[in-house]
């Protein structure tokens, strides 16, 4: 028996019993693995071999799984570790039809694969699915003939609130429909909605399992989704679909319009609210991060658990380590990107840089298409905002007004040759002279005078309310939290000034991750209702407060469509970035107003057909002008980039000047567990913070920052314990450095406990493994590879620096014999991946 036989053997005998898969009967049933046709393994092999029970006639044997009824189900084509296990393929495919099987299972013990023979690809995956998921899975049973044959028509969504809504007299007068519709909440799809669907059609019947739409902000990418579950789910090809965003907010947003759309037929659930019951559903809504923190997803989910993945914002939701959810499911796969690859084209993937600020970006676009196998750039349907504003059938969206506004300041910090200050010395000293750009304001450069400008020219041109005339409802970035504040402040200012009496701090809100709540401000605005409703005319449904001040929020997926002023108080060097803040303002709308005059009610309707785009820093020209879209853009070895974790009050100290000297002494080398007292240390902690409401909500509503600085200003360096981030962290016990983040999701019950160095290097190979593959043959080699470079800082400078030579040298934990067997290509792959991926601090 050889060994790498035998190794691959025991993996995959687990890796069964993991799935629930039986050589012996037991209480769960009768065994349902068979080694070779109707050969059944017996107690006595096992006792007699052990774990190397694969000692039969033929030597090393494969897998025949069966089903409840005892029939042949799966074909398990198992291969020795050194070999990979697509060269199994023809015989396992030759062995199923045999067996009269369509599942097959490629495995060497370290890289596994399924595949439907009768359709599609082997897929890569890091566990073996149960019997139960693969039957349940209609992605892996269904038709496909049946989804791109299904009529695809505008009330294809309307239908499933209200079948027979055709036959209400008020549908069927041209003058009353449009309001009947609006009143019943039934959505038509548009053209251009129902031309995506029957593109993604055409692109099932050439055989392909993965789209991506690429439709700009507004256009009803959400609406879209729910006719294209629709349209699986009616069909056949799905029974469950997990719908992927990137931030919490868009999670009850997306459920809101799931159900909205999709009721009575579909029920839909947030994912972290039903984690227990969530198989009732058939959409689960779900941050990519919620999945992908400490391994959510394999804990939790099959990887046949979903037959249709859908990443919202993809180019974001799927890209890093996220990308290894997202592949771990078997189904059908559809992206939906607000964001154009056209400035992508001459991305140049070999070569790699630092400081330019669209490389990342271009990074996560071009994987965004691969994945979605869009290499040529072409999604599987496109609609841009060109084509939302000048559809014949709308527009369904509006361009801005761009208002372009430089101080004496700003235009010399937009200046090639920068903002000069002089900074006069003493007598004795010279003077020196610093200079200042764009991207140093607020930063490292201060200017209330400059801030003033900014507001007072807002407030001035903004687009007024066409009912009220009060300011139009408008979002402001910033470039910090504590931008956003000094501009609020004055921004309320401003507007008492203006409309005396009308506000009482309550114009200008700051909507940024520290302030408590802020989530449910975006609501409150969005449904207008934030501070209550205007005071300008009794009755009429705006929003009180007038204005948001963020930085990162509100930036995506925000719906907004009685925007009228976006404010761009910083600048903007990503073209994503920019588009999407823009794409808030994009959104059509009408402002209606009823009133009664002599006992008959009057309509007053006034059609969006603008948006002012307030632009202090040249952000407009930069894009319009001189970005150059056909450059070609070296891509970037991004390192992690931590925060600072420390923090607290600084505890007052005494000096003590009288002798004190030394009486015992003994030395106790404490082990990895730490000391019982440390350990105690943490519970108390733990037990502490866990009864804190505000910290709680603060965490429960995604509002990671704040919880943490809440916790450090009510808990850290106090007298009576004097907790600090680093004795907590050595309070855990854990041999590697434990995050802040990972100590309030043990604490509030997300990890049930901190996993080892070792436990999180396994982790994130897999992840490797999912997102980049490795030869069967290098294996070990790449692990090996993959470990060390995670955790020793000195193999990691010796590659980074390409001085190879230091390896076996004065670095002798990895030789650079080792490194021309693991091959260029390999080390490439994984030093890319690393450091785009894998935040390496938790490894040190």
């Amino acid at each position: 028996m050889k060994i790498k036989e035998a190794k691959a053997r025991i993996k995959i005998n687990k890796l069964l019993e993991a799935a629930g898969w039986r050589f012996l009967d037991n209480e769960d049933g009768p065994a349902n693995i068979q080694l070779e046709a109707n050969v059944k393994i017996t107690k006595k092999q096992i006792d007699e071999y052990g774990e190397n029970f694969e000692k039969v006639k033929n030597g090393f044997v494969d897998f025949l799984l069966l089903d409840e009824n005892g029939k042949p189900f799966i074909v398990l084509e198992a291969k020795s570790e050194d070999l990979d296990p697509l060269v199994g393929k023809e015989q396992a495919r030759n062995y199923a039809k045999s067996q009269f099987v369509k599942y097959v299972i490629l495995s060497n013990g370290n890289i596994h694969y399924f595949w439907n023979i009768y359709k599609g690809n082997p897929q890569i995956i890091v566990s073996f699915p149960s019997c139960e998921s693969v039957k349940g899975s209609k992605a892996l049973n269904a038709d496909p003939a049946r989804l791109y044959n299904e009529e695809i028509t505008q009330d294809y969504i309307a239908v499933v609130r209200e079948p027979r809504y055709a036959e209400a007299p008020e549908y069927q007068n041209p003058d009353t429909r449009s309001q009947y519709l609006k009143d019943r909440g039934l959505r038509m799809l548009r053209k251009y909605q129902v031309n995506a669907l029957k593109a993604l059609q055409e692109s099932v019947k050439a055989g392909n399992q993965r789209f991506l739409f690429e439709m700009a902000t507004g256009t009803g990418k959400t609406l879209t989704s729910a006719a294209v579950i629709r349209l699986f789910m009616r069909s056949g090809n799905a029974n469950r679909v997990l719908f992927l965003v990137d931030r919490i907010e868009l999670e009850n947003q997306a459920k809101k319009n799931f159900i909205n759309y999709l009721k009575p037929d579909y029920d839909t659930v947030i994912f972290k609210e039903h984690t227990e019951d969530w198989r009732r559903a058939d959409i689960v809504v779900s941050t990519i991060q919620t999945l992908a923190y400490n391994n959510k997803y394999r804990a939790v989910f099959k990887p046949t658990d979903f037959s249709l993945i859908i990443a919202d914002e993809s180019h974001r939701s799927i890209s890093g380590n996220s990308r290894a959810v997202f592949e771990y499911f078997i189904g059908y796969k559809l992206g939906l990107t607000a964001t154009p690859k056209d400035y992508l084209k001459n991305a140049d993937g070999d070569e790699l840089a630092v400081n330019d600020p669209r490389a990342w970006e271009r990074r996560q676009l071009l994987d965004t298409y691969r994945t979605f196998g869009c290499e040529s750039g072409e999604p599987t349907f496109r609609y841009s905002l060109i084509d939302g504003v000048n559809d014949p059938d709308g527009p369904f969206l509006v361009n801005p007004t761009v208002v372009d506004a430089r101080t004496e300041i700003t235009t010399q910090l937009l200046a090639d040759e920068g903002y000069a200050v002089t900074n006069h010395g003493d007598e004795e000293d010279e003077d020196e002279e610093e200079t200042y750009f764009a991207r140093d304001f607020e930063k490292k450069f201060f200017s209330d005078e400059t801030n003033m400008i900014f507001v007072k020219t807002f407030m001035d041109n903004a687009l007024r309310d066409p009912i009220t005339g009060e300011i139009g409802k408008g979002i402001i970035f910033c470039v910090s939290r504590k931008h956003a504040a000094k501009i609020t402040q004055l921004l309320n200012i401003y507007a008492d000034k203006m409309f005396p009496d009308m506000y009482y701090s309550d114009f200008a809100m700051q909507i940024t991750s520290d302030v408590q709540d802020a989530q449910q401000y975006t609501i409150n605005f969005q449904n207008n209702n934030l501070s209550g409703n205007s005071k300008f005319i009794e009755d009429y449904k705006t929003s009180k407060t007038r204005i948001c001040v963020t930085v990162g929020m509100m930036t995506t997926g925000y719906d907004c469509e009685d925007i009228l002023n976006i404010g761009l108080f910083r600048p903007i060097f990503s073209p994503t970035d920019f588009i999407q803040i823009k794409g808030r303002g994009t959104r059509t709308f009408t402002f209606t107003y009823k009133s009664r005059v002599n006992r008959v009610d009057e309509v007053h309707e006034v059609a969006k057909d603008t948006f002012k785009l307030f632009d202090f820093f040249g952000n407009c020209e930069y894009f319009e002008e001189k970005f150059d879209y056909d450059e070609v853009i070296k891509l970037p070895k991004t390192a992690f980039k931590g925060t600072s974790l420390g923090g607290g009050i600084t505890a007052t100290t005494f000096e003590n000047f009288n002798p004190d000297p030394l009486k015992t002494m003994t030395e106790t080398k404490i082990g990895l567990q730490g000391m019982k007292i440390d350990r105690m240390f943490f519970q108390k902690f733990e037990d502490e913070v866990k009864q804190d409401e505000t910290a709680r909500k603060q965490y429960e509503q995604g509002n990671y920052a704040a919880a943490q600085r809440y916790i450090e200003e009510t808990y850290l360096d106090r007298p009576t314990e004097y907790f600090t981030w680093d004795k907590l962290r050595r309070a855990t016990g854990v041999d590697r450095r434990v995050t802040v983040r990972e100590m309030l999701d043990k604490i509030f019950g997300l990890i049930p406990a901190f996993k080892s160095k070792q436990e999180l290097i396994d982790d994130e190979f897999d992840g490797y493994l999912l997102t980049c593959g490795v030869p069967s043959g290098d294996y070990y080699d790449v692990k090996r590879f993959f470990e060390t470079y995670l955790t020793d800082k000195e193999v990691r400078r010796a590659i980074e620096d390409k001085k190879f030579q230091r390896l076996g040298t004065d670095i002798p934990s990895y030789t650079l014999a080792d490194l021309k067997r693991l091959g260029l290509k390999n080390m490439n792959s994984i030093v890319d991946y690393v450091n785009d991926n894998v935040n390496l601090s938790r490894f040190m």
